[in-house]
């Protein structure tokens, strides 16, 4: 006893249906908008703050620290490349309809986030910070940073695939 597909096919939710998909891929990227510029403030404005998140207290004063909180600027800089993609694509500047388009910038940022979220999944399994050692995935900024960078990846990959398919 499973749901008829007509009924299925014509659900208001249904990402198949033009007007809520077209919702589904403004959220998203509204949210990416929002992700990539706070990033960008975090990493390139305050990066001593992100620095501190990174390098544990015992070694701030080595001449490294500083050499790092420079070094994650150029972070900030690629996420404000994506913040200004994402809201090129927003306003309708790119990709405005063509679905094969959609998905490939889609994609573009399920990878941004997923090269962030994945190169974290080691320091994560092996428990974070230990000792001197890598940063805490598992609290505070980074343990957000980590999430979200997760969850976007799936919703834009989601998109993508839905976008590629659609027909």
């Amino acid at each position: 006893m499973g749901v008829p597909l007509e009924l299925l096919a014509s659900h208001p939710l249904n990402p198949t249906r033009p007007k809520m998909l077209d919702l589904l891929y403004r959220t998203a990227l509204l949210l990416n908008v929002l992700w990539f510029a706070v990033a960008f403030h975090y990493f390139s404005i305050r990066h001593f703050a992100a620095a501190k998140v990174l390098v544990p207290e015992s070694s701030r004063d080595s001449p490294l620290f500083l050499t790092i909180a420079a070094s994650i600027r150029f972070l900030g800089g690629m996420n404000f490349a994506f913040a200004i993609l994402s809201l090129l694509m927003l306003l309708g500047f790119l990709a405005s309809s063509d679905r094969h388009q959609r998905a490939a910038l889609l994609l573009v940022l399920a990878i941004a986030h997923g090269s962030q979220f994945c190169f974290n999944v080691p320091i994560a399994r092996g428990g974070g910070r230990q000792g001197e050692s890598f940063w805490d995935v598992h609290r505070g900024p980074m343990k957000f940073i980590f999430r979200v960078d997760a969850t976007l990846m799936i919703a834009d990959a989601i998109l993508c695939v839905i976008y590629f398919f659609a027909r």
